[in-house]
């Protein structure tokens, strides 16, 4: 009789997935958003205890407004950076610097704009009025915004395993830094605890990541693909239509928040939304980081995109659908850890921005597969439909639902565009 074959162990499907770089990426990504997750919600359990509502919700608004210009353009340029970095050869310093330059001057000349305008931004931005904090705030947007393109150029080197490493450091010194300062600057707004806690962490973390990425991984990266760029034609090409769709994207994101800030005009309120739209988005997170690797792997591999694809899609639907559920059912339970009001101000949101990664993972894969494609134009196409069909929505629902308008937004925009996309989607995953 034939000897049984014994079914495949977890161990054993993990070592596989683990030689396989779409998952070994992918995975080290995904560990990287539980890390900042898990610190994450330790950071703001420390901040609603060690700061009163009201300073942690104008910490809070600080954060928003500098990561809007920060993510902006740099988070906008991340799908170029993945796609073109492990094709640029011997220029890939030169591409990456290149990064780098282009999303700081464009972030820091949103952020002046935003400085030259602020009477129209209402008094909870007031606090960046004056010469001294506005030149602070412009010198922090230029800090975070090389610290968000630092993950995708160390994915795109295929070198994504240090992104949780650098996540760890970073949130422990963050938190550290928090305790510290809630004694000697226990006030919100830029000059508080809060606000500082974020970006003096920040900009310590710049020397020793960009050390390794030019020093170490970027030699490396070279004489193993030691071959001629792609020509600046193409990357100008592929940037004209995924810089503007995906910085249309982004909107949705980081805009949102500020113009929620606005709205209230209430910083205990919107510490409760703030923190809770972070975690709705950490959740999504996680597809976006299966969508980096699959970008990567597909412009590395592009006779193989289609199984890729599949892949990607059956791995992300057995991570995220687990999670989405424990988020939904376990809203309040989550945000009582912070306080009684936010778990009862904000369990709906919670659970309406947990419920919109489901469709949101299918728009983030298809979103990939036409960067790996290079179809920029269906890219901009996409991306900018969304963005305009979902901030419209919250436009409407805001002023009738309040904070909780936001998540029925968020999660009817993402169903409708997810449905357009989804026959495209499954037509490259049926490619043999």
């Amino acid at each position: 009789m034939p000897t049984a074959v014994a079914a495949p162990t977890l161990a054993d499907r993990l070592r596989k997935d683990l030689r396989n770089p779409l998952f070994l990426q992918a995975y080290a990504l995904m560990i990287n958003t539980a890390i900042t997750a898990v610190l994450g919600l330790g950071y703001w359990f420390l901040a609603t205890k060690l700061y009163t509502p009201t300073a942690f919700g104008e910490g809070q608004t600080m954060i928003s407004a500098m990561r809007l210009f920060s993510s902006l353009t740099g988070l906008a340029l991340a799908g170029a950076m993945a796609r073109f970095i492990p094709v640029a050869g011997r220029r890939t310093s030169e591409f990456v610097l290149r990064g780098y330059a282009v999303a700081g001057a464009t972030g820091v000349v949103g952020a002046l704009a935003f400085l030259l305008t602020l009477p129209l931004w209402g008094p909870a931005y007031a606090g960046l009025g004056g010469f001294g904090p506005g030149l602070f705030f412009l010198a922090s947007v230029l800090v975070w915004t090389i610290f968000t393109l630092q993950d995708v150029t160390l994915a795109g080197l295929r070198k994504a395993v240090w992104v949780p490493a650098n996540s760890l450091a970073f949130g422990l010194v963050k938190m550290a830094m928090l305790v510290g300062l809630a004694f000697a600057l226990p006030t919100g707004g830029l000059s508080g605890g809060i606000f500082l806690s974020w970006i003096i962490p920040t900009a310590m973390a710049l020397i020793p990541i960009n050390w390794f990425i030019f020093k170490v991984a970027i030699p490396r990266h070279v004489k193993e693909n030691a071959g001629d760029p792609p020509p600046l034609s193409q990357v100008g090409r592929f940037l004209a239509g995924d810089f503007p769709g995906a910085l249309s994207l982004m909107l949705t994101l980081y805009l949102v928040p500020v113009l929620v800030a606005a709205w209230l005009n209430d910083a205990t309120v919107f510490g409760y939304f703030s923190v809770t739209h972070t975690l709705g988005c950490m959740i999504g997170l996680l597809a976006s980081n299966m969508a980096v690797s699959l970008t990567v792997e597909g412009s590395f591999k592009a006779s193989e995109l289609a199984r890729s694809v599949r892949n990607a899609l059956r791995r992300i639907v057995l991570i995220i659908v687990p999670i989405v559920a424990i988020a939904v059912l376990g809203a309040p339970l989550i945000l009582s850890v912070f306080s009684g009001e936010m778990a009862e101000a904000a369990s709906p949101l919670l659970r309406l921005m947990a419920l919109s990664v489901l469709p949101g993972m299918l728009i983030e894969i298809h979103l990939s597969t036409l960067r790996a494609m290079n179809q920029a134009r269906r890219l901009a196409i996409v991306q900018i439909g969304l963005a305009v069909l979902m901030l419209g929505m919250i436009a409407v629902l805001f002023p009738l639902a309040g904070i909780t308008g936001v998540g029925y937004a968020v999660l009817a925009a993402n169903a409708i565009i997810a449905l357009t996309v989804l026959p495209h989607l499954r037509k490259v995953a049926a490619v043999s």
